[in-house]
């Protein structure tokens, strides 16, 4: 009697035990849905702050990278070519010419005593030794001439001079069998054709072998007071320098600059622009920061502007070194060179 009213109790009981079972399930259900997002958040807040530094380091990247190739812009445009920097502005006809002439009276002070650098005593010896300069520098001219004109002074002992002696004789200017073959035929030519002297006029002498306009310019201003401009090397690359012509064509740089200067300064005109371009405009690199005539200079700037640096530059007599001639002019400031060495004799 007794056990039968136990048996609802413990059913009862498993009934509340189940029920509590469940109700705890469903709550550790909820919390875990509950907690889903958090840990969600959590996990992209985890995400995100390992991410900004990485994202940090690429914007600082990029900015810096920014900053660099503004740096470098600027260092380019810094340090463009001074040539860019001194650009002027177009320049009417008028003002070049203007310009040009100042450039000569600046010259003319630079070198009042500028002269030929070739050793001569007359006409055929200046002819000579021109044609002798080509592709060779007037101080070696000057010092193979000496024994050449002792041997034979006039166009008729030239003339006559066997081919092999003369080779000899001029062997140190370079080109001495083209050389002899002009030399030994303009003196034939002098001696046949024109009595054994130098014609004055320049539609004769570019008859001559071995003899062009340059040749003939530098003979009729220096052995005969003619007018000429000589267009060697140095003076054209000044010429297209200072602006004077673009051309290259030896005949169209004379044309050029000819239109801008007055006849009576043709010859000395030559004598300065070479000059100063042998001591001071060089080719490969002027001495821009030693220039006298910078300021009127479009080309300044191509060369070495600091003044110390350039000034080591300077050849001949602004650099304290011998000249060119043996026997330079009474006026000239600088040292004569020296005569060429006598060859060593084999042992």
């Amino acid at each position: 009697m007794n056990a039968t009213p136990e048996k609802p109790a413990a059913a009862e009981k498993a009934v509340t035990k189940t029920a509590a079972a469940k109700k705890a399930v469903t709550k550790k259900s909820t919390a875990a849905i509950e907690q889903a997002p958090a840990k969600k958040t959590a996990a992209k807040k985890t995400a995100a702050r390992k991410t900004a530094p990485a994202k940090q380091a690429t914007a600082k990247q990029a900015t810096a990278k920014k900053a660099t190739a503004k740096k470098t812009a600027k260092t380019a445009a810094g340090q463009a070519p001074a040539k860019k920097a001194a650009a002027r502005k177009p320049e009417s006809r008028a003002a070049m010419v203007r310009r040009a002439r100042r450039i000569n009276r600046e010259l003319a002070e630079l070198y009042p005593y500028a002269h030929p650098e070739l050793d001569f005593t007359n006409p055929f010896e200046l002819l000579v030794a021109t044609v002798l300069s080509a592709q060779t520098t007037d101080l070696r001219v000057n010092q193979t001439t000496p024994r050449l004109f002792a041997v034979c002074p006039t166009p008729e002992d030239m003339a006559a001079m066997p081919p092999e002696k003369l080779e000899e004789l001029i062997r140190p200017t370079g080109f001495f069998r083209a050389k002899t073959k002009s030399l030994i035929g303009l003196s034939a030519a002098l001696r046949d054709r024109f009595g054994g002297e130098v014609p004055g006029r320049l539609e004769d002498l570019v008859t001559l072998p071995g003899v062009g306009r340059k040749t003939a310019n530098v003979v009729l201003g220096n052995a005969f007071g003619v007018p000429g401009i000589t267009v060697d090397t140095h003076f054209g690359r000044l010429a297209r320098r200072f602006g004077w012509t673009t051309a290259e064509d030896a005949e169209k740089v004379e044309a050029d600059v000819a239109e801008i200067f007055p006849k009576s300064e043709w010859t000395m005109l030559s004598h300065r622009v070479v000059f100063h371009g042998r001591r001071v405009c060089h080719s490969r690199k002027p001495a821009c920061g030693a220039c006298a005539i910078a300021p009127l200079c479009p080309a300044y700037g191509e060369g070495e502007t600091d003044p110390e640096k350039a000034k080591k530059l300077l050849k001949y007599e602004l650099g304290g070194q011998p000249g060119q001639r043996l026997k330079p002019p009474a006026d000239y400031p600088g040292q004569p060179a020296p005569p060429m060495a006598p060859p060593v004799a084999a042992s």
